[in-house]
């Protein structure tokens, strides 16, 4: 059987007949590397006794013939992580989980598989077995688990070889992108190996009945590394969010063909290792503030189907620059200066001589359109003085400076009311910025 040459870009596994300076998916240069792959034969194949038997078994049926059985889920040590899934893992699913460097994915999935009371296979192609024990014996004080076997290799072969032997539950990959097999052309990490890593996981998976969690390096943008594929031949992509001098994690999910994407879990970086936080509230909320600290709103975000209190400070101060500075943490710089711009144009606040702060407690990142209301009463506390530290603002603030309506507006009161936070701004009390501004003036 012939081979036919294609070139294959291997930043984002764009394939062509020819050689390309650039890529036309991603517009990286000299990308596209040579690749010799099997010629399909164009002449039909007769089917033998055991694939007519096959075809037979896998023959299309109707909708309302199709039995449906209920997933079997391996429950992990967190619930947050097991909510995410949508109750565990289920048996024979893949999961990619994606994160940048250093933001806790390996001792994340160090924990799970260690408390696991099933057989358990933590491949490391990055770390020894020596490293591993120490990081689990600086992070966790009871190492002991006759369930947990490691293994150190790089090689996808021996890694699917072991798996098959061993016949574990759950199956760590830890990470793809440094997997490489002899079968296959080209250096770990390219388009060829991880293509070929990932489809030999799945297939054992799937075949054997297997869990099994792959770690997945990101790019500078955040996206996965690797071939766009990857994250289509998987049954759910997971992202582990966090900065690195922050103790929160963010656990979500982007895909998820067992269960919902809507959820999210709330986890924090300690000494101790990666714990999960059932109750995240007191994460983004400064605990004993002072009455009359200026600059403090609570707003409230939904991540997920779950209502976090948030709050959002803000620093407004005389500028000696000829540029005023305008520095944002938590939220998106362009929309400060949309919000800014919105306060001084309706609220003929003089903001355009001062410099601004805005932070978001917790080192939570705020995307929520609600969230635009609290940071401009947060920047006018600042600014005038007044205390609002027990404010709860809700409601999107348009470019006219009208309160816009916003999603679940009763989910995010109950959570207010059930903190014990009465004074609750929305656009059901107001139209506009500027009346929620009088109003607070007058007060």
């Amino acid at each position: 059987m012939k081979s036919k040459i294609s070139f294959v870009c291997q930043e984002c596994g764009y394939e062509s007949s020819q050689w390309l300076g650039k890529c036309p998916e991603c517009g990286v240069w000299n990308s596209l590397r040579e690749i010799h792959m099997p010629k399909v034969l164009s002449t039909p194949v007769s089917l033998g006794s055991q694939a007519s038997r096959t075809f037979a078994s896998s023959a299309p049926k109707r909708l309302e013939d199709i039995k449906i059985e209920d997933k079997h889920r391996i429950k992990t040590c967190f619930s947050e992580f097991d909510a995410v899934l949508g109750g565990g893992i289920v048996k024979g699913s893949v999961i990619l989980l994606a994160g940048d460097p250093g933001v806790g994915k390996s001792t994340l999935l160090l924990k799970i598989v260690q408390e696991t009371e099933s057989k358990s296979i933590y491949i490391s192609a990055e770390e020894s077995q020596e490293q591993i024990k120490l990081r689990a014996k600086r992070i966790y004080k009871n190492i002991k688990n006759n369930n947990l076997l490691i293994l150190s290799s790089t090689n996808t072969d021996v890694a699917t070889f072991t798996i098959a032997k061993e016949k574990p539950s759950l199956v760590i990959i830890d990470s793809i992108q440094t997997m490489e097999s002899e079968n296959v052309s080209g250096l770990s990490g390219s388009v060829p190996q991880v293509r070929y890593a990932a489809s030999q996981f799945i297939k054992i998976a799937k075949t054997l009945n297997i869990s099994i969690i792959i770690v997945g390096h990101v790019t500078k943008e955040g996206m996965v590394a690797g071939p766009m594929v990857l994250s289509h031949m998987v049954d759910t992509v997971l992202f582990l969010e966090g900065e690195k001098f922050t103790k929160t994690r963010i656990l979500r999910s982007f895909k998820n063909r067992f269960g919902s994407v809507d959820e999210v879990g709330v986890f924090t970086m300690e000494e101790a290792g990666i714990e999960q936080i059932k109750n995240p509230q007191h994460l983004f909320l400064t605990k004993n503030a002072s009455k009359n600290s200026f600059g403090s709103v609570l707003v409230v975000t939904i991540e997920g189907t779950r209502a976090f209190l948030v709050e959002t400070q803000a620093l407004v101060v005389a500028s000696r620059m000829p540029l005023p500075r305008r520095v944002a943490s938590g939220i998106d710089y362009r929309k400060l200066e949309l919000l800014l711009a919105v306060i001084q144009k309706h609220c003929n606040i003089p903001i355009g001589t001062m410099d601004v702060f805005v932070n978001v407690a917790g080192g939570l990142k705020l995307s929520d359109p609600a969230t635009d209301l609290g940071i401009c009463l947060a920047i006018f506390s600042s600014f005038k003085n007044i205390s609002l530290s027990n404010t709860v603002a809700i409601s999107e603030v348009g470019l006219l400076g009208e309160l816009r309506e916003v999603q679940s507006l009763d989910k995010r009161i109950r959570e207010a009311k059930k903190l014990g936070f009465k004074k609750i701004i929305s656009y059901e009390n107001y139209k506009t910025i500027n009346e929620v501004i009088r109003s607070l003036g007058k007060d």
